[in-house]
């Protein structure tokens, strides 16, 4: 994203606040008038020592009352105006984490699993934490700086125009020294932030996954890995800091030089009676005020180049395409049969590489349809299209006649009871992450399904039973009692069509056992889909699909599969045969 769309990004964001913005700009005008102000204070004080021992005492005394004041005043107004910069920055900074945030809970899943979560918390995390420094830094120095520089010009103007012009005539070079460096350390500052976020994405990942990288012996080969993706960091670092720390440098020895040429042709200025010692002091004052915010102005560049770095990384996460939002005229479905029709479906995740084509299935209502097949075959990517999180390249899923495509996600969704082998789990009671999908069921329908799912034994040996606290990381859950919570929130719902991925794939074989019967009881009467590998939990099915490479290459029951000797006896005797 180029620079100025950031900017103008930002800037809409902070117009919501424009009357702190503008109280901000006042603030700093009085701070700036009442700074400028003691200058002229000091340099009167200064032309009340009449000679050599000779000071007006009378004339000196109210004039340092004044200038004690002033800057008691100067101070409570740079207080009050860092109240308010803090409070904008920071409010601007919750509302575009809002957005992302907001924006991540509508994204397409497509995104979600083309990109490291790792990436994404980066953003949202480091990236707004670098906006919102830069953002504070702008609005604290960058208004003072600005009204510093022209409140010194028309004061220098009215002590001595000659000596003022030369000052405006040598800053230039400062400006362009700033610019100059800007331009490399925003690159760096980029860079800088693209591999921070990959490195955020890989620390999470290898975090998540430490039992897996233990057992395959991968430690050293993640390692390296990492001290890769740091070296590179590393590099951008180094160079980022090294283009912003010499804008400084660069611009005080241009600033300073001019400090030099004023002070000298004031000096001869004084000489020749020009100019008073005290307005001296004043006009060298007042330059070193002068160029003093060009210094800071550019450590502000610096830092906002930073900045919009971070700003336009967040930014591209706002503004990516939402997922498909429901039509207009879309139909709330209940009470669906579970009439389940694929016509001619196609679909890839991505153009150049196929996976399903033409894909045809009627399902009637309260029908067990299995889906088995060797992995990349499209099992779950067709889970995927029946629950919408997936929209079909081309052809049409339809429940009850309708297309889905004209079907509310939520409505279709609630119709669904999706049991998955991987596990989810909220930070809650067990109580409460039973009765997800059913807020208002009452203690002894969630006890009736948890006692469906075999659940409510270990349930009961908890320390506090069913108010007993847990998480999604919680170790004193097996995985298999994990997923016998999420069997038994399908058990409270009662949906009227099934998906079951994988769903006893962590329960033992005698708890297994048990759960098909309940199954089986929960089934009667819906349609139901299940994925499975292990074809003994598909044989009473009424329809199993073999499916390879995204497309239907048999079906039938179980006898009448075994019996066509294909590609399902091949898969169930390398189960089974000895």
């Amino acid at each position: 994203m180029d620079k100025r769309g950031t900017v103008s990004k930002v800037i809409g964001r902070i117009k919501k606040y424009s009357l702190l913005i503008l109280l901000s700009i006042l603030f700093a005008i009085f701070s700036v008038a009442v700074t400028l102000y003691i200058p002229i204070l000091v340099g009167t004080a200064i032309d009340c020592i009449v000679s050599d021992g000779r000071v007006d005492f009378a004339a000196l005394a109210p004039i340092l009352l004044k200038i004690a004041g002033f800057t008691l005043i100067s101070a409570a107004i740079q207080w009050i105006m860092g109240i308010i910069n803090n409070r904008v920055t920071f409010r601007v900074v919750q509302d575009i984490r809002n957005e992302a945030f907001e924006k991540i809970e509508i994204l397409p899943l497509k995104y979600l699993d083309s990109h490291p979560a790792g990436e994404i918390v980066s953003k949202i995390i480091a990236d707004a934490d670098q906006f919102a420094d830069g953002l504070l830094l702008g609005f604290t120095q960058l208004f003072t700086g600005i009204m510093t520089i022209l409140g010194t010009l028309a004061f220098m103007f009215s002590i001595n125009a000659g000596i003022t012009v030369a000052v405006v005539v040598l800053t230039p070079l400062s400006l362009f020294t700033a610019r100059f460096i800007a331009k490399h350390t925003y690159y760096m500052f980029k860079k800088q932030s693209e591999v921070r976020g990959e490195q955020t994405a890989y620390i999470e990942e290898m975090l998540d996954n430490t039992k897996i990288v233990q057992a395959f012996s991968r430690e050293e080969h993640v390692q390296e890995k990492f001290n890769e993706i740091n070296e590179i960091l590393q590099k951008y670092s180094l160079k980022a800091l090294f283009y912003s720390s010499i804008t400084n440098p660069s611009t005080r020895f241009i600033n300073s030089t001019v400090y030099a040429c004023v002070a000298l042709f004031g000096a001869f200025a004084a000489v020749s009676g020009r100019i008073t010692v005290g307005g001296l002091s004043c006009f060298l004052s007042y330059a070193n005020q002068y160029t003093k915010p060009f210094n800071e102005i550019s450590g502000v560049i610096t830092e906002l180049q930073n900045a919009l770095v971070c700003a336009s990384r967040i930014f591209e996460l706002i503004e990516t395409p939402s997922e498909t939002e429901n039509r207009a005229d879309a139909a709330v479905i209940s009470d669906v049969d579970g009439r389940v029709e694929l016509k001619n479906v196609c679909f890839s995740y991505m153009p150049e590489r196929k996976l399903i084509e033409n894909f045809n299935l009627s399902v009637k209502p309260g029908q067990k349809i299995a889906i088995v097949g060797p992995t990349g075959c499209g099992k779950t990517t067709l889970i995927n299209l029946l629950m919408r999180f997936y929209d079909v390249d081309s052809g049409e899923i339809s429940v009850d006649g309708t297309d889905i495509r004209k079907i509310t996600r939520s409505s279709l969704r609630k119709n669904y009871g999706m049991v998955l082998q991987e596990t989810w789990l909220e930070n809650g009671s067990i109580r409460d992450n039973i009765a997800m999908g059913k807020p208002d069921a009452t203690d002894a329908e969630i006890v009736e399904a948890a006692k469906a799912s075999h659940a409510h034994g270990f349930i009961m040996r908890m320390p506090h039973g069913y108010d007993t606290v847990i998480s999604d990381s919680d170790t004193n859950l097996s995985q298999g009692e994990r997923q016998l919570l999420c069997i038994a929130r399908v058990m409270l719902c009662r949906p009227p069509m099934l998906i079951l991925d994988e769903a006893t794939s962590s329960i033992d074989t005698r708890t297994e056992m048990k759960i098909q019967d309940a199954f089986s009881q929960l089934m009667k009467g819906k349609t139901s889909f299940i994925v499975a590998h292990r074809l003994s939990t598909v044989r009473d099915a009424d329809i199993i699909l073999v499916m390879r490479s995204g497309n239907i290459v048999e079906q039938g029951n179980h006898a009448e599969l075994l019996g066509k000797k294909g590609f399902y006896f091949k898969l169930y005797n390398s189960q089974f045969a000895k």
